[in-house]
């Protein structure tokens, strides 16, 4: 015989997982151009802004330097064009030059005024092109192999990319959780019956590919708001930290999920329940006076050699753990506590 009692239950859901990197930025070519030095170790870690590649400079250089003399050529001209404007202003007023001079130099001087914008917005793209010759990581992260030697055209538009920039730290795990398993946890939590880990999130747990324990633990950050109808699951994804770089984008895990903490669960053994003959589990309970009966019970998670009663006992009762076969509804039993000596005929 065993006294059914309640304590606190940690629930979790264990679930096989993919991993997926937080940040990937492909690294390619934005101005066209023979690639003259490849400027870091493949495999590497580098930073947001470091140079990668240098693309061939020199005609890149050469457009900014034809863009600048054409801003002094703009400026020289501006000049000679205000210089005839400040000479007509006083003798429009005196009548010693038509109106329509003073008004030619005037356009004329505004004309000088849009040239030298224009020069200046050449001279500016001119330094964004010779800027782009230095490539540079878009995002900080592990930079994997080189897909372009150096002496390669790079052209923009391209199909290949240069190099792939990937952020390990931290790292996505994402899993399928069943939807009628997340509609439970969520009636749950709503009606007390489960007490949340955290505040924020559920904590999550990694188990790897080769059995090995992955040592931090990370939470839930987003399940997905659709349900695959194919599968009639939800999309449930977790972060890790993951500073050593151990886990890599695709790598298969499990994933353990702890939902929240049942303060009053009542586990029993396994060995105490069989079923009906409709397949419904059972336990044989020890009422007033040592007398036995059947009662049909709802179970939940399996822990270890142990069953979660979700329903049909209370904190307190006694329930047979071995021998049920031996006895009937109505039987009156000697019981013992379990784990303890019995003779021939009694349950526990």
């Amino acid at each position: 015989m065993q006294t059914v009692r309640a304590a606190p239950f940690t629930r979790t859901t264990d679930l096989p997982g993919r991993t997926e990197a937080v940040e990937i930025a492909q690294v390619r070519p934005q101005v066209n151009g023979v690639i003259k030095q490849r400027l870091f170790k493949e495999g590497s870690d580098v930073t947001v802004g470091q140079q990668l590649y240098l693309i061939d400079p020199a005609p890149y250089r050469a457009a900014y330097d034809a863009a600048a003399a054409q801003v002094l050529h703009a400026q020289a001209a501006k000049a000679s064009a205000q210089a005839r404007l400040d000479r007509y202003g006083p003798l429009v007023r005196i009548h010693a030059v038509s109106r329509q001079d003073y008004d030619d130099a005037l356009a004329v001087a505004r004309e000088a005024d849009a040239d030298i914008a224009q020069a200046k917005a050449n001279v500016e793209r001119a330094m964004v092109n010779l800027n782009y010759t230095r490539v540079r990581a878009p995002i900080s992260g592990r930079v994997g192999r080189s897909l372009m030697t150096v002496g390669a055209l790079a052209a923009i538009g391209q199909n290949s990319n240069l190099a792939v920039v990937t952020r390990l730290d931290p790292i996505y795990v994402d899993v399928n959780l069943p939807a009628t398993r997340l509609l439970q946890l969520r009636r749950e939590l709503s009606q007390g019956r489960l007490q949340r880990i955290s505040d924020d999130a559920a904590t999550v747990t990694l188990t790897l590919e080769d059995g090995s324990r992955y040592e931090q633990a990370g939470r839930l950050e987003f399940s997905e708001v659709n349900v695959d109808e194919a599968s009639g699951t939800v999309v449930v994804r977790a972060i890790m930290p993951n500073p050593a770089h151990m886990l890599l984008p695709g790598m298969y895990v499990h994933a353990r999920l702890e939902e929240g903490v049942d303060p009053a669960a009542l586990r029993i053994p396994q060995d105490a329940v069989f079923r009906n003959s409709h397949g419904d589990p059972m336990v044989m309970v020890v009422g007033d006076g040592n007398v036995v009966g059947a009662r049909m019970i709802a179970t939940g998670p399996a822990v270890g050699g142990d069953w979660i009663v979700t329903s049909g006992l209370k904190d307190g009762e006694r329930i047979v753990v071995s021998g049920w076969q031996k006895v009937r509804a109505g039987d009156t039993v000697d019981p013992v506590t379990a784990r303890q000596s019995v003779s021939p005929g009694k349950a526990d």
